[in-house]
């Protein structure tokens, strides 16, 4: 059994997971230290301002759903490892990378852009879902590297 090959691909689900969850906690927490202010001064914003807490933390599941695909793919979840050649190992890694990068820089950009449309609804709540579509916009590029990181790691053969 070639070692370094399952080892690559154990990187790279471990880093789906790691750098996409990096970003979603960095994320969330930027948001998190806007909405507490808004909270602490107008309780009843409290949903208005978690929807937007919220957003920037499906990186890290897509991180988690990246690595789970990797690990049922080379057998580690759910049955015996699979025996893979150093070149298939680089294959995962790489699979990974999409989501892992981007996931790191769109979770927190998504969450600088959920904390600025914190202050909308601080200031206008009746534009919380300008704020809402403000942020999910950055959405759109994690989940773009999702697609990527599926597609790839569909069409690696085991």
């Amino acid at each position: 059994m070639n070692s370094m090959g399952l080892a690559l691909a154990i990187i790279g689900a471990a880093c789906a997971a790691l750098f996409a969850g990096i970003g979603s906690a960095k994320g969330v927490g930027l948001v998190g230290e806007s909405a507490a202010g808004v909270v602490s001064v107008d309780p009843n914003k409290f949903s208005k301002v978690l929807i937007l807490q919220l957003l920037p933390g499906t990186q890290g599941l897509y991180g988690l759903l990246t690595s789970i695909l990797i690990l049922r793919k080379i057998g580690i979840l759910g049955g015996s490892a699979v025996d893979l050649t150093t070149a298939q190992g680089l294959m995962f890694l790489g699979a990974a990378l999409p989501i892992a990068i981007v996931g790191l820089f769109s979770g927190i950009a998504q969450g600088r852009a959920a904390a600025a449309a914190v202050g909308i609804t601080a200031k206008k709540p009746e534009h919380n879902g300008k704020g809402i579509i403000i942020a999910a916009m950055v959405e759109f590029y994690a989940i773009l590297a999702l697609l990527v990181s599926i597609l790839i790691i569909n069409n690696i053969s085991v």
